[in-house]
């Protein structure tokens, strides 16, 4: 397996100019993601089924070429598992692989099951098991060992049979678009903006409070989603979920408390005078102010009974298709569909997962009038 580094911007234009002349190119990232709220990009590898390239973006000023590549139209990008690889690319270059097939999801329409591992698919399809031991390795020191190369290399390298065997196998059966779409829409959901406003919806046990408390975790998880963006923090070394929750269930509006009650005395100190001011503006709100009481589904009159139901059907579809059944309709997917109905958010809230795409005709509108039955 041969490969060269890529370490100049004239290097990485003649090699993405070759990777253009070819209508599928082989995709991986390497990153680190410890700390930060954003991965850092470490190594980009690139196979054209020709030039197998290394391309080191810590090191090149102009990576243009490489995002034209990305953006190339008449080019198909293939990865595997990729969805934190869209986000890097994401942050990186403001655009994400396009047309883009990822071959965890070929393989998922082929009965390999949800989440096949690429060192399951190479060993299935070449005959061949992957060292992955350098897997957690640091990809941002410098220089990175033979091992480390040769290991990020075979990433791409048996990526290619791995996608033409797929590819192939797809051509005979009915699922071959709906790899597209499923692609497509795991990019789609990789690229969203986060929402200052609704960050409090994302904190585990938000649901427990009142909406006294909730208009205080409303403020201070925007204010932490701010400023873990600004600070380049991951969420929960800004402050931890856990004092998030107790702040605002116990409404400490004074450092004194904050301490008292077990907050981290290094946020404490940091940041605690302005999440104090936060806490009094929550507690001077008027009521009609205060965020509406998260009702889980799962909370709902008749849910139990109805899930079951639908639960049923989903593996009775998904048995027949020769899919796994979480991958045909997951437990979240379902709650989706049953909050966008009996919640009445048909008409402006985001479209659910069972209700486009591959899933709505396969299964999506079968499930719609269960559940709209459910409801008369």
């Amino acid at each position: 397996m041969e490969y060269q580094i890529i370490t100049g911007s004239e290097e990485l234009a003649a090699v993405c100019t070759q990777a253009m002349a070819h209508p599928v190119v082989m995709l991986d990232t390497e990153f680190v993601r410890i700390r930060t709220f954003h991965a850092k990009l470490g190594l980009i590898q690139l196979y054209d089924g020709e030039t197998l390239s290394l391309i080191d973006p810590t090191r090149i000023q102009d990576m243009s070429p490489f995002v034209r590549l990305l953006q190339a139209p008449d080019v198909l990008k293939v990865l595997h598992a990729c969805g934190e690889d869209l986000e890097v690319f994401y942050h990186e270059f403001d655009c994400t692989p396009a047309p883009m097939l990822d071959t965890q999801i070929m393989a998922a329409f082929l009965g390999y099951g949800l989440s096949t591992g690429f060192a399951a698919l190479v060993n299935d399809v070449v005959g061949i098991e992957l060292d992955k031991s350098e897997s957690r390795t640091d990809w941002m020191a410098r220089p990175l060992s033979p091992r480390q190369l040769e290991y990020a290399a075979a990433d791409v390298f048996y990526l290619m049979p791995v996608y033409q065997h797929l590819s192939e196998r797809l051509e005979s059966t009915a699922w071959r678009e709906a790899a597209d779409e499923e692609s497509m829409l795991q990019s789609q959901k990789r690229i969203v903006a986060p929402d200052v406003e609704k960050a409090y919806l994302n904190v585990k046990g938000a649901w427990q409070l009142k909406p006294r408390q909730l208009a205080t975790l409303k403020l201070i998880a925007s204010w932490r989603l701010e400023e873990a963006m600004k600070r380049d923090l991951a969420l929960n070394f800004v402050v931890k979920e856990a004092e998030l929750l107790t702040i605002a269930r116990l409404g400490l509006n004074a450092t004194k408390r904050m301490l008292a009650e077990g907050i981290h005395p290094k946020f404490v100190k940091r940041s605690g005078n302005h999440i104090c001011q936060l806490v009094r503006k929550a507690q001077e709100l008027e009521a009609d102010q205060y965020p509406a009481t998260i009702v889980p589904v799962s909370d709902y009159p008749g849910y139990k009974q109805l899930f079951k139901v639908l639960k049923t059907k989903v593996n009775e579809v998904a048995e027949a298709q020769n899919l796994a059944t979480e991958f045909v309709a997951s437990r979240k997917q379902l709650n989706d569909l049953i909050s966008w109905i009996w919640k009445h958010q048909e008409a402006g809230n985001k479209t659910p997962d069972l209700m486009q795409g591959w899933r709505k005709p396969l299964l999506g509108e079968t499930l719609y009038q269960m559940i709209k039955s459910s409801a008369e």
